[in-house]
């Protein structure tokens, strides 16, 4: 099978975000009288805050959750991280054989460009696509998804392909059924590269 767009996620896989999110979710936690160590919080890496925060406080207060944690998070949290080693040079790679490459995150997608402008991996994306302020419907995975595959699509329609998934952690995409691993960005760009 031939890849010419490739989607990313950025939390776990292009960055090691965990950290920063994890003590975000400590922070809006302890607003609700709920105390945990921050290291016990990894399950608040990766899916839409709200539906994280739900297990934790009252419906009518999930919205108030995800606003103190956005609050630590846009503060001090988004700086807790930093990408995986090799990702900078495999994007590199992959952009100088012609790959287009996609971020599609449940991140806020203004702290998705944001994270990916600093540490100056911004340039090596077609387009982030990411949630919406406001829009808990928008920011669900399969939604920043089509989102990034829209933005495929619009650019080069008889170019586009089905994408295949760049996450780093096996486990999940195993769950996931995914047909292929690559647990580094060096066994990615082989994976990748070596389907053309």
């Amino acid at each position: 099978m031939h890849h010419d767009i490739i989607l990313f996620d950025l939390d776990g896989t292009l960055t090691d975000s965990g950290p920063g999110i994890m003590k975000a979710g400590q922070y809006a936690l302890r607003a609700f009288g709920i105390e945990r160590d921050w290291r016990e919080l990894s399950f608040f890496v990766g899916p839409p805050l709200s539906e994280t925060f739900a297990h934790f406080v009252s419906a009518e207060n999930v919205d108030a959750a995800v606003a103190k944690f956005r609050e630590y998070y846009q503060q001090d949290g988004w700086l807790d991280n930093a990408p995986y080693p090799g990702i900078p040079a495999l994007l590199a790679h992959l952009k100088s054989e012609g790959k287009r490459l996609f971020v599609a995150t449940s991140k806020l997608d203004t702290m998705a460009e944001r994270i990916l402008e600093h540490f100056g991996l911004a340039p090596y994306f077609d387009a982030i696509c990411g949630a919406p302020e406001g829009d808990k419907e928008a920011g669900k995975k399969v939604n920043v998804v089509k989102a990034a595959l829209g933005y495929a699509r619009q650019d080069r329609k008889a170019k586009a392909r089905d994408p295949i998934s760049a996450k780093l952690v096996a486990n999940l995409i195993t769950a996931a059924g995914a047909d292929q691993i690559a647990e580094t960005p060096e066994a990615l760009e082989t994976l990748i590269l070596s389907t053309n």
